[in-house]
């Protein structure tokens, strides 16, 4: 791969990150849904009654795991919340266990008025800003990694769950860094010909946090007119994404970001086992955390969802690939609004063109090879003279 290549895919993955960074929650946001279920535990933990004296309300989800989105549309972010009862065993029923729950949200002249009864949890909803999804869970004693249980949508099994090991397992995969060729490249340029290495970026979020931001994104833009329930929940998303990043970032080395990127998706199927099931072939992605949670239980249960996982997964390879070989800025936005929509995708690029403008202004404006135009000081880039009104260059 040449200079040229390596720079235009690092300009690419860059507007891969400022999308990501786009579809973040914001700070605000979050901060606001921090200090609701702080106060919601505070509340539940005052309740007198015995099924509630020693609680825990904690995050789970991709609030917790750093990968959340604004959601399309005018639609509120959901924040999962966890209300871990200490000291409770499975004797109790899940169906008094949630109605315990409920009943004290129901006292609180606030919760009592947004509050809506779910299947297997508690919704608080703060209108045109978000809702906290509040699931009741008791200790699991048979996990061996302080595992939970949690309802079932029926209420009337215990289910297995392992929220906090799973985001410590995520978070531990988060912190891999892939190898580059560049670098080692690199490094051997600079030993020999005193030649500065190419700059690897650091992304606040990292490379497998995006990776899930943009893969949930596609999603959701890939089913968003889609009047059937069967797009790939991000669980399943998250844990392929996490596993097939882990098994990759330890056996090879990349060209750059979106070679890791692209290479990630390719072997997320892999980590999709087939286990004979009441005697028929089947379906797991399993929470390596805890025995016996399957987070595709339902494609055993609607045969219509691993074909739609595998339908997905096909058409984000291919458009990841267009994303990653995309040459000039107006294939590359196509390639891009095809993906992740036109509004993000166009206040992405916008921001870009007007950064250039900026730095047109400011004489710090490049042209990146086969890309476009960047205010980034690479080496190979040209560097275009500053426009005024004279009309003198």
């Amino acid at each position: 791969m040449t200079d040229s290549d390596i720079r235009r895919r690092n300009e690419i993955f860059s507007i891969l990150d400022e999308i990501g960074k786009d579809l973040d929650i914001t700070e605000t946001q979050f901060e606001r849904a921090r200090q609701s279920y702080g106060a919601v535990g505070d509340w539940l933990s005052g309740s007198t009654d015995p099924l509630l004296v020693n609680v825990l309300v904690y995050l789970q989800g991709s609030t917790a795991l750093g990968t959340a989105l604004k959601p399309i549309g005018n639609r509120e972010f959901d924040v999962d919340l966890i209300c871990f009862c200490a000291g409770i065993t499975s004797g109790i029923s899940p169906a008094d266990l949630k109605a315990a729950v409920g009943n004290r949200l129901k006292e609180h002249a606030t919760y009592g008025r947004i509050i809506e009864e779910k299947k297997r949890c508690w919704r608080l909803n703060y209108q045109g800003d978000f809702h906290l999804d509040l699931s009741p869970t008791i200790s699991n004693f048979f996990c061996a990694n302080k595992g939970e249980l949690v309802p079932d949508r029926t209420l009337k099994q215990w289910h297995p769950t392992n929220p906090r090991a799973y985001k410590a397992l995520f978070d531990q995969r988060a912190l891999l860094r892939p190898t580059f060729v560049r670098t080692q490249i690199a490094m051997q340029q600079r030993d020999e010909a005193h030649v500065e290495p190419f700059p690897i970026r650091e992304t606040v979020k990292g490379i497998l946090r995006r990776i899930v931001q943009l893969l949930k994104r596609h999603r959701d833009i890939f089913y968003k007119n889609n009047t059937e329930d069967v797009a790939p929940i991000s669980v399943i998303i998250t844990t392929l994404a996490m596993r097939a990043y882990e098994y990759c970032v330890q056996r090879h080395v990349f060209a750059d970001e979106m070679d890791v990127l692209v290479e990630v998706i390719r072997m997320m199927p892999h980590f999709i086992e087939r286990p004979i099931l009441n005697g028929r072939q089947g379906y797991a992605v399993l929470n390596e955390t805890t025995h016996g949670e399957n987070f595709a239980d339902n494609w055993n249960k609607d045969p219509r969802r691993a074909p739609a996982f595998y339908t997905w997964h096909a058409q984000a390879l291919l458009d990841f690939e267009a994303i990653r070989d995309a040459v000039g800025q107006d294939r590359l936005s196509l390639n891009m609004e095809r993906s992740f929509g036109s509004g993000v995708t166009g206040r992405v690029l916008g921001n870009r063109v007007g950064a250039v403008s900026n730095g047109r202004k400011a004489g710090l404006l490049s042209v990146a090879p086969l890309v476009g135009l960047t205010t980034s000081k690479a080496a190979a880039s040209t560097a275009v003279p500053a426009n005024t009104f004279f009309g003198d260059q």
